[in-house]
């Protein structure tokens, strides 16, 4: 097949530029640019490093110079600065030396003049070249011995001849010597310099002798580098021309089979598959140019190729169409029937089927159930509908499809009648069906149902059955989203119920145990309560028998008597603290907050418990950071946090021990207050427990347990304040209690 020329293929359009003038211009202007980089480069560095070394050189001479005039400025010795000054202008690059005294007066200065002959480098000392004077004005309170380096240009004897000059301004320090440990009068003796001595002496307080001044011409290097320049520009032109002509002599030998080529391309473009071109060399142009030869007769192959395929792709294209509006209609609802309905019309009018069947599946019952249909005529599609076809695992096609997942081609209707479901075989046959496809849809590893389709008076082929397997695949998703749509729908009515009674439930146990707290903290308050007025009349008569009133007593009697009192003021400390955690529970503690000094508090709680802490052969002390801050708080419920640390601590340290109260500032806001105490310590199970109510640990001996509750109360009560109470313990070393406690502001 020839194809026609086209029109828009001129064979020579205007403004032609050939390939070779493009390559020629294209390497000449890399060559360019690479030789002239290079060049500039080479160029930039030679300045660069000319620049440093007379930047080197300055500082150097200024830095030596500085150094050697120190004993000359101080003295002002202009023989001494001025036979300086000469070994330094002997330096070629030197034009002026300047040495300026403390109080801004030169005391020495020699330039060489400025430039009268540029090509020579010949100065005259008639044009003296000297610095500006403000560049020294701020060099009197420089603390550092570093030379200043400035640059400025000057004119020479005529405006044309133009110098850059480098200033290196460095100041002459006085040495800082160590003030007298002894006598702050100066010590001086025969072996002390004058420098020494005058930076013992009484001299005002000035930090600079003067300033030395050097300035250094680049006029020597901008001549060298007008040398170099011109001779790098000399062989940068050279490798240049040399280049452009190798690269015009190459372009020829690569273009010329070029050209031959793009005679016989632009004859192929036309239309003309038969010409073809002879290579001339055997480089990679004439590997070009037979492979050029064998792409035009692969071309002439796959003309006629093309053609049959345009077809195929036309058809596919269709197909693909079909699908994308199949997968549009799957994802457009979750209606089980509507999605099947409205999938099924589809195919058949986008993909050219011209009837089709699906049917879903129930594996329980083993049966096919639920026909759909299209493009079959109304008393058939009634008939198919009821229908409901048994499922086993035998040798018919919905076993085949059903059981084993295998879709199935059947070319010829009859040769496959024996497989066919009776009740189905009649209505196909009566509509006309010759050959037919079917496929099975499923997902995750389970079977939905089967779709099937027929394309009337031709038989269907294997192309016909990819299809219809990949539409089912798309239905089987499908099927499957609807199916777990639905089966979310009830979960979610079931969940909702559920929630709503178990809500009900809570709401209801939470107000029975709101009920019961309340009854709880009533009755704890009430009992306790009522419990302290029989305590207080126990206790008054004991003491009384105690005391003698109803007659003497023996040594057994003081003795029983002794341990009822004992235990009656263990009964009313654990009456006291179910009062204060009802109350506290109840929210009816009211705190009277106040700045309280806690160095003060400290010292009453400690010397309250020294006659307990005696008893025990226990020491109490304090260690407070000076200067505490004023705390913010109840200075009742203060004290009572301080005394139930103090005494839980002297209730678990053995005889010999020591309990410590420290309180140290940590941060801008709180206090920090630490119980510590050299008693049994607490195992680590029991640390996140300790401040539990009614908790009483394994470890703790049973004459020290008690209720469980000072802890619990010494935590709410803290926390009341707006602090933090924690502990670290070691077993068998002791225990650390910590709490905080904020500051109180200046305002209060």
């Amino acid at each position: 097949m020839k194809a026609n020329p086209s029109p828009r293929s001129p064979s020579r359009p205007g403004g032609f530029l050939s390939l070779r003038t493009k390559f020629v211009l294209f390497i000449s202007l890399i060559i360019i640019l690479t030789c002239s980089s290079l060049s500039w480069y080479f160029v930039h560095q030679r300045i660069e490093a000319l620049t440093q070394v007379l930047i080197d050189t300055g500082t150097i001479l200024s830095k030596n110079l500085a150094h050697n005039s120190r004993y000359g400025l101080f003295t002002e010795d202009e023989v001494l600065l001025n036979r300086l000054i000469t070994g330094v202008m002997e330096v070629d690059t030197v034009v002026y030396v300047v040495m300026t005294g403390p109080e801004g007066n030169v005391l020495a200065t020699r330039t060489k003049g400025r430039i009268t002959e540029k090509d020579q480098l010949t100065r005259s000392s008639d044009l003296p070249l000297y610095p500006n004077p403000n560049l020294i004005q701020t060099m009197f309170s420089q603390t550092s011995s570093e030379p200043i380096i400035n640059s400025f240009t000057v004119l020479g004897d005529e405006k044309s001849q133009r110098e850059q000059i480098y200033d290196f301004s460095v100041p002459v320090l006085r040495r800082s010597q160590p003030e007298p440990l002894l006598s702050p009068f100066p010590l001086a003796s025969e072996h002390q310099t004058p420098l020494e001595a005058l930076s013992r002496s009484d001299e005002p307080d000035t930090k600079v002798y003067g300033i030395v001044q050097i300035g250094l011409t680049q006029a020597r290097m901008q001549r060298a580098l007008r040398s170099l320049i011109v001779n790098v520009a000399l062989i940068t032109g050279l490798i240049i021309a040399a280049g452009i002509a190798c690269t015009f002599w190459l372009s020829g030998r690569i273009v010329t089979p070029l050209r031959s080529l793009a005679t016989v391309a632009r004859q192929i473009a036309q239309g003309d598959l038969s010409a073809s071109v002879e290579p001339t060399t055997r480089d990679e142009v004439g590997q070009l140019t037979l492979i050029f030869n064998d792409m035009t007769k692969a071309l002439q192959e796959r003309d006629q190729a093309i053609s049959s395929q345009i077809e195929t792709i036309r058809r596919q294209i269709k197909q693909l169409s079909a699908l994308n509006q199949a997968g549009a209609a799957i994802t457009s609802t979750l209606d089980l029937d509507r999605l099947l309905t409205s999938v099924l019309q589809l195919l058949i009018e986008t993909v050219g089927f011209s009837r089709m069947l699906l049917m879903l599946y129930d594996s329980e019952r083993q049966i096919a159930y639920g026909a759909r249909t299209a493009g079959v005529q109304e008393d058939v599609t009634g008939v198919v509908q009821n229908m409901e076809i048994p499922v086993q695992d035998d040798q018919s096609f919905q076993a085949e499809l059903l059981v084993r997942g295998k879709a199935v081609l059947v070319p010829d209707l009859e040769t496959a009648a024996d497989r066919i479901y009776p009740p189905l075989l009649g209505p196909m046959r009566e509509i006309g069906v010759i050959s037919f496809v079917c496929a099975p849809f499923k997902s995750q590893q389970r079977i939905h149902g089967f779709i099937a389709a027929d394309r009337g008076r031709e038989r269907c082929t294997q192309e016909d059955l990819d299809l219809i397997m990949t539409i089912a695949s798309d239905v089987a998703v499908a099927v499957d989203n609807a199916e777990a749509y639905h089966r979310l729908e009830q979960l979610t009515q079931t969940l909702e119920h559920r929630v709503r009674e178990r809500t009900e439930e809570l709401q209801s146990a939470n107000e029975r145990l709101r009920e019961l707290d309340r009854l709880k903290s009533a009755f704890v308050s009430i009992v306790s309560h009522e419990l302290r007025t029989p305590m207080t009349s126990i206790k008054g008569y004991v003491e009384n028998m105690l005391d003698g009133l109803a007659g003497s007593l023996t040594d057994k009697q003081v003795y029983y008597l002794t341990r009822v009192r004992y235990n009656t003021d263990r009964l009313t400390r654990m009456i006291n603290d179910l009062l204060d955690l009802s109350r506290i529970e109840a929210g009816r503690v009211e705190l009277h907050l106040e700045p309280v000094p806690l160095p003060v508090l400290v010292n009453e709680v400690v010397e309250g418990v020294q006659r307990v802490a005696g008893e025990k052969g226990l020491t109490v002390r304090q260690e407070l950071q000076a200067g505490l801050p004023l705390v913010r708080g109840d200075r009742d419920k203060l004290y009572q946090i301080l005394t139930n640390l103090i005494q839980n601590a002297i209730k678990f340290t053995p005889k010999g021990g020591e309990v410590v109260v420290r309180s140290e500032v940590r941060d801008p806001e709180f206090v920090q207050v630490c119980v510590t105490d050299t008693g049994c310590g607490i195992p680590p199970l029991e640390l996140d427990k300790i401040f539990d109510r009614f908790f009483r640990g394994e470890t703790v001996p049973t004459e020290a347990r008690g209720a469980g509750l000072g802890l619990a109360i010494t935590k709410s009560l803290v926390e009341l304040h707006d602090g933090r109470i924690w502990v670290e313990s070691t077993v068998g070393e002791g225990s650390l209690f910590y709490f905080t406690l904020p500051i109180a502001s200046p305002q209060t």
